[in-house]
């Protein structure tokens, strides 16, 4: 069954390019031009990715990244920023805010499709080495279902976050380098920009509430999660 992949942009000759690069992948297409159509749609169908604009003329991308993170339903739903903003602090603020992906206009149509394949894959690739549960004290981690408990409390976290935080409880105490969180999460698909793991690592943190204390920050090497 074909994916759908939803896109937000205000240039309708963007939104038209994708939809001729992405169809033509054999993907689903819906463009729209604003956020208020796009949630007006979201209100009977579920996309399987979003790529958003940041600059919007009624609510920005940033925005409407925080809204779908809030919804059940697209809480983890991958979410690509394709935008005009190349300076770094966008870059962190997208991730900060549970972005997948950051693509920088003007973009390759190839380089875009090879984005949301990669993005797809390891999507696909979590859902195919998923065991059973593994609980770990306060915080248990539910593999088959890709759910995470802190203190009792369901948090919600992007599969980029789950799989980071997998990987680190998986081997407690052991220190992995940011290469190696890299290597891992995301592997021969990674498009790294400063400070990429740094940023999942605090939002990872920020969610896990008083657990969030156990992932210890090693200088100059990386991070462990302490048992």
């Amino acid at each position: 069954m074909s994916k759908l992949i939803a896109a937000v942009d205000d240039e309708e000759d963007i939104l038209e390019a994708l939809s001729l690069k992405l169809e033509k992948e054999h993907y689903k297409f819906k463009g729209f031009t604003d956020a208020e159509k796009l949630f007006s749609f979201l209100t009977k169908n579920s996309p399987d990715l979003f790529i958003l604009d940041i600059m919007l003329p009624d609510v920005d991308g940033f925005d409407i990244c925080k809204e779908l993170r809030k919804n059940a339903n697209f809480a983890r739903t991958p979410i690509i920023f394709l935008s005009a903003k190349s300076d770094e602090l966008d870059k962190v603020l997208g991730l900060e805010l549970g972005a997948d992906d950051y693509i920088t206009k003007p973009f390759s149509p190839k380089e875009l499709s090879a984005r949301v394949k990669a993005v797809f894959r390891r999507c696909s690739n979590d859902k195919e080495t998923l065991p059973t549960q593994v609980p770990n004290n306060e915080i248990k981690i539910d593999k088959e279902a890709r759910e995470v408990f802190s203190d009792g409390k369901k948090i919600n976290l992007t599969l980029i976050e789950f799989k980071i935080l997998e990987l680190l409880i998986g081997k407690k105490n052991k220190v992995f380098t940011r290469d190696e969180i890299l290597d891992s999460v995301w592997g021969k698909d990674k498009a790294i920009i400063d400070r990429t793991v740094d940023v999942h690592i605090k939002n990872i943190r920020d969610k896990i509430g008083n657990n969030g204390k156990r992932i210890k920050n090693i200088r100059s090497i990386g991070y462990k999660f302490e048992d």
